[in-house]
């Protein structure tokens, strides 16, 4: 199963329940066309009733593959992207948008939501939009990351049942705001790759250490022993199952984006095997 596919059967999308919420589908990414008699072996659910009860023998909808789907994607460009053991989160997620944008075929479109606004303007159809997106998305200047801006940007310019990836850190997951979250989900397909912490498993600092904060600056002075260094380890776990449990409560599937394999990230979001994507 490709990514195009899992997204138009919207597997390991989490159903939400309540007024204006989406099935846990697409409509299956298919399209109505026509009724024809039923044939042994006809998916039953396609039985159209009331055509059955007008003409007397079964009828069944002729179903035809709507293959125009927009790619959209959001992603953190802030300092703390760029941190990393051996290479940066940042190019994980270039990498993982790189996937995203090339899932696409060539009618679906492919849109980039910066903070000034989305790239292109109108989302193009085939490589071409696909390349616009993915490289108005990997030439953003490193600076602030506003999630929640980000996330009204992208409800005010997609389309109704587009497919929103969005590629942050726990930072600034933290401060997306619920309520935008569970609205964005009613209205598109919303996919979360949540950047892990470089250093949950192995925390490198032993005595005294100077640190510094990759967002604000600030300097501090801090002591880790191996009591601190299991501790941070146990809070960054329950930071990061934290952030998953509230995202897929908030009608997101997720995955883990490791600085080793960006692309990793969308084949445990889908539940897909990672060579889908080689």
């Amino acid at each position: 199963m490709t990514l195009r596919e899992a997204l138009l059967r919207g597997r390991h999308r989490p159903r939400l329940f309540g007024g204006g919420s989406p099935t846990s589908s697409r409509g299956d990414g298919y399209e109505f066309a026509q009724l024809r008699g039923y044939v042994a072996g006809d998916d039953t659910r396609r039985i159209d009733w009331a055509a059955t009860a007008r003409s007397g023998v079964l009828q069944t909808r002729v179903m035809l593959e709507d293959i125009a789907l927009v790619f959209a994607a959001i992603c953190d460009r802030s300092r703390s992207m760029s941190l990393g053991r051996r290479r940066a989160l940042a190019e994980a997620a270039d990498d993982a948008i790189a996937a995203w944008f090339g899932a696409g075929s060539g009618e679906d479109r492919a849109i980039a939501i910066l903070a000034h606004g989305p790239v292109p303007e109108r989302a193009r159809a085939g490589r071409e939009g696909a390349a616009l997106a993915r490289e108005a998305l990997r030439g953003e200047p490193e600076g602030a990351f506003d999630p929640n801006a980000l996330l009204d940007i992208a409800g005010a310019t997609l389309p109704r049942g587009a497919a929103l990836l969005v590629v942050t850190d726990a930072s600034a997951a933290e401060r997306c705001d619920d309520v935008r979250l569970a609205e964005i989900a009613r209205r598109f397909d919303g996919t979360f790759c949540l950047a892990r912490d470089p250093w949950l498993e192995d925390f490198p600092l032993h005595g005294f250490a100077k640190l510094v904060d990759v967002e604000s600056g600030e300097r501090l002075l801090r002591w880790f022993g191996r009591r601190e260094r299991d501790a941070y380890r146990r809070a960054s776990i329950e930071r990061e199952e934290g952030l998953l449990r509230r995202l897929r409560r908030c009608g997101w599937r997720t995955g883990i984006l490791d600085e080793s394999d960006g692309v990793g990230a969308l084949a445990e979001a889908f539940g897909i095997p990672r060579g889908a994507f080689d």
